[in-house]
């Protein structure tokens, strides 16, 4: 049974988090980039924490975080390298969510527990090689065979897929059909015959953070694996559109806590390097872009835990969702940017953390929703609106 927390306990759990990150973590930045993977000791002492089951309801082992708690934390992580975020997070958020909202109260208790211990570990299945931004167009097929369906396809760029027990898997259940009619979800245990990894991607930035493709070739599922049971057979494209409402606002919770680190770094720095005699914090045109920094962090901030408040009242978070991830990203590219123009040279090499940092920034403009794709759905939104 897991424990929960109140306006009392929180700030508790914030403190172990924030001291977790700042002195065991951050240290550990460099090596985790080159050897592009997280110690061991470190994932154990995750799961000690109790973090792979912050969102997981007590019930079942986890800590049942609410979503305005569950985005502090995310915050507080982002403020170190996200390969150590990104060990747990799947299980906090996509690779967990779908079985928490839409699972059969036996797979709830299959997966859940071993999830919110961190004896299994997650990842989500969407994107294709021809269907990314365009998740409705996927093209892996799931075809009934007696009490089984056989999986074929590839899913591309998986975040942690390397290392995950479970995964969540969109497929398409109904031939012939298109758009988001006819897609399942299927939880598929990493055993299953026919599913194979592709080889892990060299990437820009999060390194440490793996991601492959992960393939399908006559994979048998059991019918009960869809996600609600077999009931729920072409219901798994809406079960994905609310997963990624919450991912969306999660990662406005990862820019804000990547700018609130960048912002520090650039900061004391300016107060540290010195050029014609004084302080370069001293230069008026230094000090308009620590404070053009500083205002969008509290701009995303505060977006940010707008989504997350209104998606703890359980109110349509589509918009605000998008918003803050649209908004919050794209603001973390400026702070970067900003950064490594006050440290100058020193902020191209990697002797200094901007230089990591303002890499591992860029894919948040990608994942979970372009910046472009974000952009159509706020503004359709905003013309349907003035329409009716």
């Amino acid at each position: 049974m897991g424990t929960a927390f109140d306006e009392t306990t929180f700030p508790e759990l914030m403190n172990t988090v924030q001291r977790f990150v700042r002195n065991r973590l951050m240290p550990l930045e460099r090596q985790v980039e080159e050897d592009q993977r997280v110690p061991d000791e470190v994932i154990a002492e995750m799961k000690g924490l109790g973090l792979f089951g912050l969102s997981i309801p007590q019930e079942y082992g986890g800590f049942e975080l609410d979503v305005v708690q569950e985005m502090l934390v995310q915050i507080a992580f982002s403020e170190t390298s996200q390969a150590f975020r990104l060990v747990f997070w799947p299980n906090v958020g996509i690779g967990s969510r779908g079985i928490v909202y839409a699972g059969t109260a036996e797979q709830k208790q299959k997966y859940l527990p071993k999830m919110a211990s961190g004896e299994f570990r997650t990842a989500f299945c969407l994107t294709e090689p021809e269907a990314g931004s365009d998740a409705a167009s996927l093209r892996t097929s799931a075809t009934s065979d007696g009490d089984h369906y056989v999986l074929n396809g590839t899913k591309r760029f998986i975040t942690n897929a390397p290392h995950a027990d479970v995964f969540t898997v969109m497929a398409r259940t109904r031939p012939g059909t298109t758009g988001a009619d006819g897609v399942s979800a299927f939880i598929v245990e990493r055993n299953t015959p026919g599913l194979k990894l592709g080889k892990p991607e060299s990437k820009l930035g999060q390194r440490g953070a793996p991601i492959c493709d992960v393939i399908f070739e006559n994979a048998r599922i059991p019918a009960e694996n869809i996600i609600g049971g077999p009931v729920a057979e072409g219901k798994g494209f809406g079960i994905a559109m609310r997963v990624l409402d919450s991912g969306r606002t999660g990662v406005a919770s990862c820019a804000v806590g990547m700018m609130r680190r960048i912002i520090d770094e650039a900061a004391r720095y300016a107060l540290q390097r010195k050029q014609f005699g004084q302080p370069i914090a001293q230069f008026q045109l230094i000090q308009a872009m620590l404070a053009d920094s500083e205002v969008e962090y509290y701009a995303g901030h505060a977006l940010a835990m707008r989504a997350a408040n209104a998606m703890q009242a359980g109110e349509d978070t589509r918009i605000l969702a998008a918003a803050a991830k649209y908004f919050c990203s794209e603001a973390l590219g400026r702070v970067a940017d900003r950064a490594v123009q006050i440290f100058g040279g020193a902020g191209y090499v990697s002797d200094y953390p901007v230089e990591r940092l303002y890499r591992d920034a860029r894919v948040l403009r990608i994942y979970e929703g372009t910046s472009q794709i974000l952009q159509l759905v706020i503004a359709r939104a905003m013309l349907k609106h003035y329409k009716d």
